[in-house]
């Protein structure tokens, strides 16, 4: 079973307790039944919105003392507020709906936890047995229309079932590679009576994750380790879902290995250990990008050689041999050829290849040439930005700002596009489970329900919850369950008045033809997100100016008995950089426009580190000064 799963006791483990404590079986209802399977299963916070199909449930969940249920205002909300509870926890997240709409607005949750990987159950009613195929009131096949976006889904045709289909889907949600699973239950089954026993036995024959790598491939990825030169540990979402952060630490500072993590990435490896390159990718740093492009051998583990990762896969980390290790043998060499498969769970991977370094004392590689070239890379193009040219309020600083008051102890959510990739890159992550993000679907409106969940499972945790101005338009009715539940998150709007990223890319790539992008007039405030928020049970700030940015973010934080909006209005004409476009080569990576500090030609850089640093462009110099002034 996956490491994160050890948080929530195993059905294995609950099997033992009960068989050792004689209890009986229990005349109840279906309903009843899947309320006391989730009390069992150590469910504590469940999401959702009652509806016809699904209100048998709800009655025995008014009186359980052991699940709380948070009313959202849409089911997307749920989904993607069970999406942030099992991020930030590492425990499955749980969201219920009711049948046809109810259900069908759970898709885009389930799909955005299915590409991230996220540990999720969605519980939803369906109409009665004997209306099944009629097109009766509220009727959808949501077995059939989740089946691409789940990892597994089932109906529940009988109420004897309930306890072993519930016990069965947060197996599956959390063992191997997580990810969500949905179990529909028609009406009828709710309200049938049987006979409850718990636990019941989970054995699923065709279901057996490798999670234990193979010897012999921990011995080849070993060799092929110790006889590198320019080695780079390229590091995905799998280390956070694995609870490996300390064993990924252990293996770098053994190896003297260089670290890229990807967005999913983020806090598995300190921001502020010399190892660490950055974030690799479209919106990566250079060093990040250098270090893959110019590896003789990458370490890939936990990670799926992603698009935004890659560029063109054919100019992608050209010389390197590839160590590809992940508890989804499906992703081994579905993008690039690997010449080590590894099968198995991050941690086990880390504690197998450390092991195995240390009691053959197998040389290491030495790696001092390969690092100094790197921290050459990060001295001369160091995390920067340019102040707007119409005096307007920077996005990076605020964000460099929050992180500075703020720390690397809270939870950072974010939602999608240019907002999510300053936050990615001015943001200081130290710690595993505090940037929550949608990667792989790049979801609009993740932000706000997710920091919702997040403060549910960690209510110790300061919460923020970066957003876009168009992000939030799209859930902000969620901070009305933050009010009213008692979830004191900040949100931090970035306001540039604009669908900001699809904007960039009409600057660069369409000629400035802004095409439907402007969501509001210069000037003017609509909606006019203080009111709309102070509306839904928030305080809400407004900053315009560099000076009102700190006292703003100290105010928001002296405010723990309500939701906090600060709606920071920025220019509109602030870009993401460093930036390699869609497709292209990582080679071809611009630090800001007009500049490309890499190399025109990899190969001719990728015999020797001193090659590589004679090919970057000296003109690129005159921005370093300028860029560690902000």
């Amino acid at each position: 079973m996956n490491a994160a799963a050890t948080q929530q006791p195993s059905p294995a483990t609950l099997a033992s307790r009960d068989r050792a404590s004689g209890r009986q079986p229990e005349r109840m209802t279906g309903a009843e039944a899947i309320v006391r399977s989730l009390e069992e299963l150590g469910a504590e916070t469940v999401f959702g919105l009652p509806g016809g199909a699904v209100l048998p449930l709800y009655d025995p969940l008014f009186s359980s003392t052991r699940v709380r249920h948070v009313l959202v205002r849409h089911e997307q909300g749920a989904g993607h507020a069970a999406t942030g509870y099992a991020q930030a926890t590492g425990k499955v997240g749980v969201c219920i709906a009711t049948s046809g709409p109810g259900a069908t607005n759970l898709v885009t949750p389930l799909a955005d936890a299915m590409l991230d990987s996220v540990p999720v159950v969605a519980i939803t009613g369906q109409v009665g047995s004997s209306l099944l195929g009629t097109d009766a009131f509220q009727e959808a096949d949501i077995r059939g229309i989740t089946m691409p976006v789940t990892k597994h889904n089932f109906m529940v045709t009988r109420a004897e079932d309930i306890p072993q289909s519930i016990a069965e889907a947060f197996h599956l949600a959390n063992s191997g590679r997580p990810g969500p699973v949905l179990v529909d239950i028609p009406k009828d089954v709710q309200n049938s009576e049987f006979d409850f026993s718990w636990p019941p036995v989970v054995d699923m024959p065709g279901y057996k994750p490798t999670t234990v790598p193979h010897n012999r491939q921990i011995a080849q990825a070993v060799d092929l380790i110790s006889a590198s030169e320019r080695p780079c540990l390229y590091v995905g979402g799998g280390i956070i879902k694995a609870n490996a952060a300390k064993e990924l630490l252990a293996f770098a500072e053994l190896t003297q290995i260089p670290v890229v993590t990807t967005l999913m990435a983020l806090g598995s490896f300190p921001d502020s250990h010399p190892l660490n390159m950055g974030m690799p990718g479209m919106h990566g740093t250079v060093p990040a990008v250098g270090a893959m492009q110019q590896s003789d051998l990458l370490i890939a583990i936990g990670t799926r050689f992603d698009d935004r990762v890659t560029g063109d896969v054919e100019s992608f980390a050209p010389e390197a041999k590839i160590i590809h290790a992940d508890i989804d043998p499906a992703e081994i060499g579905k993008i690039k050829p690997v010449d080590v498969p590894i099968v198995g769970d991050a941690r086990e991977v880390l504690r197998a290849l450390h092991e195995l370094f240390t009691r053959k004392k197998i040389e290491l590689p030495d790696t001092t040439q390969w690092r100094a070239t790197l921290d050459r890379l990060k001295e001369r193009f160091p995390r920067g930005y340019e102040k707007p040219a119409d005096g307007q309020l920077a996005p990076q600083f605020v964000l460099e700002s929050l992180s500075a008051e703020v720390g690397a102890d809270a939870i950072y959510c974010a939602g999608v596009g240019q907002h999510q990739m300053w936050a990615a890159q001015f943001i200081d992550f130290e710690n595993p489970r505090t940037w929550l993000n949608s990667g792989g679907l790049g979801t609009m409106g993740y932000s706000v329900p997710a920091a919702l969940g997040a403060k549910a499972g960690r209510p110790d945790k300061e919460v923020w919850a970066i957003d876009g101005d168009g992000c939030f338009q799209m859930t902000n009715q969620e901070l009305v369950t933050a009010a009213v539940e008692g979830f004191p998150i900040k949100i931090a709007i970035i306001n540039n008045g604009n669908l900001g990223m699809v904007r960039q890319w009409q600057t660069l790539f369409y000629e400035g033809r802004y095409s439907h992008t402007k969501l509001r007039d210069r000037g003017q405030y609509l909606p006019d997100f203080v009111t709309l928020a102070e509306s839904l049970g928030c305080v809400a700030l407004r900053v315009t100016k560099e000076e009102e940015v700190l006292p703003a973010i100290r105010q928001a934080r002296e405010i723990n008995d309500r939701p906090v909006v600060i709606d920071f209005i920025v220019g509109e004409d602030a870009q993401v950089w460093p930036m390699v476009a869609a497709g292209q080569s990582n080679s071809d990576i611009q630090y800001a426009l007009g500049l490309r500090p890499f190399f025109d030609d990899p190969d001719s850089a990728a015999e020797s580190p001193a090659a590589l640093d004679e090919a970057l462009d000296p003109s690129a110099e005159h921005d370093a000064t300028e860029s560690e002034e902000h």
